[in-house]
């Protein structure tokens, strides 16, 4: 064999021994990877689950699922229900609001917001939600001579503005129980059975935008939809708020459209994040 080939061979012999070998799949921890399982199919229910429900559908045993349920239960993140079955608390959508913080919300929605206030020329707002309040957490002014006005880091009642409504829509099976009995009267048109509020959230919901329609302050309207996480949990809303007065034809279902179409863009963008 002369020179020239055996260099050859020699480099193939190279090239085989530094072919990487495949890495090995990460070590996952079956009870842990068991619990999260039952936390996201509890989070994702529509109401409570039983133990022998959640063992069936997740072909796991009963007393796997009952121990696991307990150490949930212990850590805040289920609750038993007095026909000892289980639903996921706000826990879970606290941890989730608290990864969303990485995100820079602000940041994230300022093309929507500045879209939305080139469009309407009322005030747009960013709302989050804080219990049984929405906070708003950033905002452009208005360009009309009349205008509504509410600050950055002030609230309002989540079941009488367009962005708390929106949200609450999106997040109904877990926040539904917590509006009984506290459905306050702003107006003559705010919302204060919860009969009259599960109907609302099912026009919401068929919709994708909510309107308030003076529940909060009296002509004033403003109209939200929800930005939400790829499973559908809504972390915040986008909002137009507008002084009667400055309506004109058309304009409100411009603006709902369009507070629609920019929580969809915000909410696509968190899907890739």
């Amino acid at each position: 064999m002369d020179k020239h080939n055996m260099e050859d061979r020699s480099t193939r012999l190279d090239q085989k021994d530094a072919t990487p070998e495949p890495k090995k799949a990460p070590k996952v921890d079956s009870t842990l990877a068991k619990g999260l399982q039952i936390l996201e199919t509890l989070a994702q229910s529509n109401g409570p689950r039983g133990v022998s429900e959640l063992s069936r559908e997740l072909e796991l045993t009963k007393s796997n699922v009952f121990r696991l349920l307990q150490t949930l239960s212990t850590l805040g993140y289920a609750r038993p229900t007095e026909d000892k079955r289980y639903t996921a608390t706000l826990k879970t959508w606290q941890v989730g609001r608290a990864v969303v913080e990485h995100f820079n919300l602000r940041e994230l929605c300022a093309p929507a917001l500045q879209m939305l206030a080139n469009k309407t020329g009322e005030t747009v707002y960013l709302a989050v939600p804080e219990g049984l309040n929405v906070i708003y957490i950033d905002k452009i002014e208005s360009t009309q001579p009349i205008r509504s006005w509410n600050p950055i880091s002030g609230s309002a009642p989540i079941h009488c503005v367009g962005t708390g409504k929106a949200i609450l829509a999106a997040n109904y099976s877990r926040m539904r129980d917590l509006l009984i009995g506290n459905l306050s009267k702003y107006t003559e048109r705010s919302i204060t059975s919860i009969k009259a509020m599960d109907d609302e959230i099912i026009r919401i919901r068929a919709k994708g935008f909510a309107i308030d329609t003076g529940e909060f302050r009296d002509q004033i309207r403003s109209y939200g939809a929800a930005i939400c996480m790829p499973d559908g949990a809504a972390i915040g809303a986008l909002g137009v708020s507008v002084p009667e007065i400055n309506l004109k034809d058309g304009d409100e279902d411009m603006i709902c459209q369009l507070v629609r179409l920019a929580a969809e863009s915000v909410s696509q963008r968190l899907s890739r994040s």
